[in-house]
């Protein structure tokens, strides 16, 4: 007689069916594969691309099990390594014909040979890490001093040029270390700029030392500001080092905070250490420049001119040519945030820009006398500069304007993104390093299944052996424990 409910044995059946699905993926092994990805913002992955791969691979007579785009990647799997070795080669050959401008990033990757139905499903094999599939481990410790330092630097320009337009005489400003000295001759300025700081620059708390005749006004950064600099310099530098590793075709790189100035980059797959190494420490920098708006620059823009002098040429983001005016007018380097948003009047995605006092004081003077003319944003990264926007000055700027035009809230991010992150916000030293050759890996994992097999059986025949009956339906419960763990692991 049944003792139990029927809906119970229902949820065991389909606890199982379920556990039984997402455990599947993990006996089908990976494929070598191909992994296709873009270089630059300009460039997009779409259906076309995963028509002109095919094509490739069929010209060079390469059979693919599939090709498919896959998020911001393409990527064609194949049964063997010499396969996937001379895929690679055809693939890079035609789609970067230039190695010193490549426009694409052609890496060897492992997929799994699932399915894809169960794919579908989003039933996938659990994730390994460097102990089971190989490659680099970075420490990277974060110079927070240097953060703390530029930031001082920041608020002495700030508070020079304020004091200048509040007409409060000084005898110089410096900055000594993280900290700003402010020299004054008497009390009244004394009070005038503690005063000063005070309404204006929450962020620094300040201290006197007299001097003989004079007074010397010490402003320090407060040290809750002093966190949410280090903070925000952290977070800066771990989403630049998401966008330079998506340049190696990691599919699933670890990184993370470890502590209050490190963090930890683990690279599965990747055994180029040197090539790891370069991709981790590349810089960016950020120009803002004028476009050349005169008759020879629309000509030569259009392609049908020759480059006027004095003037350069950069692809934009969409592909189309500019001619920018050599002449810089702002460096990143003035670029203290830049935030997307959305426009109070026509509602349309916008990019906020705040530069720093010496940079606000360039704009103004330059945005005065180029109103309705456009100034182009390049950003140079490996000695090539690429034009992100160049918007059309509609008034007089100073410290914070805007970027606006006709792009999406997608783009408005991704450009508010790389302005921010073009550049590490703080300098990263590496404390540790560490390389996993694959064969340890696939050695572990051999180790593992036999461990599991032996273990498991000496169990249940150790079970069925001194509790006859009641054993076997032990080995049984806990082959069902094994079951749904691989299937939790898997789901996470």
């Amino acid at each position: 007689m049944n003792r139990y409910p029927v809906w119970k044995y229902a949820v065991i059946v389909i606890a199982l069916l379920i556990a039984a699905l997402y455990t599947l993926p993990n006996f089908f092994g990976e494929a070598p594969a191909v992994q296709v990805s873009s270089l630059k913002t300009a460039v997009k992955l779409d259906a076309a691309t995963v028509a002109r791969v095919e094509q490739v691979l069929k010209d060079a007579g390469l059979e693919a099990g599939l090709v498919s785009l896959d998020g911001t990647s393409v990527r064609a799997r194949f049964k063997s390594t010499d396969t996937q070795l001379k895929a690679k080669d055809a693939i890079e050959k035609a789609l970067i014909p230039d190695a010193a401008d490549p426009t694409y990033v052609v890496a060897l990757n492992l997929l799994s040979r699932s399915p894809d139905w169960l794919t579908a499903l989003s039933a996938r094999p659990m994730y390994l890490g460097l102990d089971l599939r190989g490659g680099v481990h970075f420490m990277l410790q974060v110079d927070m001093q240097a953060a703390l330092t530029k930031k001082a630097e920041s608020f002495a320009g700030d508070l020079r040029l304020t004091m200048r337009e509040k007409n409060i005489r000084h005898g110089g400003i410096s900055r000594n270390a993280q900290t700003v000295e402010i020299r004054v001759r008497d009390q009244a300025t004394l009070d005038a700029a503690r005063g000063l700081i005070q309404d204006q620059f929450a962020d620094l708390q300040t201290s006197t030392v007299p001097e003989g005749s004079e007074f010397k006004l010490i402003a320090s950064v407060r040290p809750e500001a002093a966190r949410r600099v280090q903070e925000q310099a952290l977070k800066q530098n771990i989403v630049t080092l998401h966008n330079r590793i998506n340049e190696l075709g990691v599919a699933e790189p670890v990184i993370q905070q470890q502590g209050l100035d490190r963090i930890v980059v683990q690279l599965p797959g990747v055994q180029d250490t040197a090539k790891a190494k370069d991709i981790l420490g590349r810089t960016a920098t950020l120009e803002m420049r004028l476009v050349d708006e005169s008759a020879e620059g629309r000509a030569s823009e259009s392609g049908s001119g020759a480059v006027p002098f004095g003037s350069e040429r950069f692809p934009g983001r969409d592909g189309r040519a500019v001619i920018v005016k050599k002449q810089v007018i702002l460096t990143g380097e003035s670029l203290t945030d830049a935030q997307p948003g959305f426009d109070s009047q026509s509602q349309q995605p916008k990019v906020d820009l705040t530069v720093d006092a010496k940079g606000g004081r360039i704009m103004r003077d330059t945005s005065r006398e180029n109103v309705k003319k456009r100034m182009a944003i390049v950003l140079f990264e490996k000695g090539r500069g690429e034009v992100l926007t160049a918007p059309v000055i509609q008034s007089e700027l100073g410290n914070r304007f805007q970027i606006s035009g006709s792009m999406s809230v997608t783009e408005a991010n991704d450009l508010a993104l790389l302005l921010r992150a073009g550049s590490l916000a703080a300098p990263m030293d590496i404390i540790e390093e560490r390389t996993i050759g694959p064969s340890l890996g696939a050695e572990n994992i051999a180790k593992g299944f036999s461990s599991v097999i032996w273990g498991f059986l000496v169990i249940v025949v150790f079970m069925g052996t001194y509790y006859m009956l009641f054993g076997l339906f032990s080995g049984m419960a806990l082959a069902v424990n094994l079951l749904l763990l691989i299937a939790v692991l898997s789901m996470l």
